[in-house]
């Protein structure tokens, strides 16, 4: 039986590591703002475009493969149950996200 000593490190680990990485990201994005205004005052920013079709692509096939993964490993192990909607959502996600790059890529980029 470990010491009260030992689950209150155990316990405040996780707690730690949350408010360290909340610390990280809020610089990161503090310091990447910090350099995108700069750039603006000198002229030199150019914003990045964000390619949804190829996004929506990539995405997609990530998504329909792992929720497709997800969905078998659930099936087999326990069934058609309740558990099995942690596969089909990501499923269901990609599986639309495909379907958008289908039909976005049928009618052409100005669409």
């Amino acid at each position: 039986m470990p010491t009260q000593a030992a689950q209150v490190i155990i316990a405040v680990i996780p707690i730690v590591g949350i408010v360290m990485g909340c610390f990280v990201l809020f610089f990161s994005f503090l310091w990447s703002h910090k350099e995108k205004m700069a750039m603006m005052e000198r002229g030199i920013y150019v914003p990045v475009r964000l390619d949804l079709v190829a996004f929506s692509l990539f995405a997609g096939l990530l998504l329909s493969g792992v929720g497709f993964v997800l969905t078998i490993v659930f099936a087999v192990l326990d069934g058609l149950r309740y558990s099995i909607v942690g596969g089909a959502i990501p499923l269901a996600v990609g599986l639309s996200l495909l379907a958008f790059y289908r039909i976005r890529s049928r009618n052409g980029p100005d669409a």
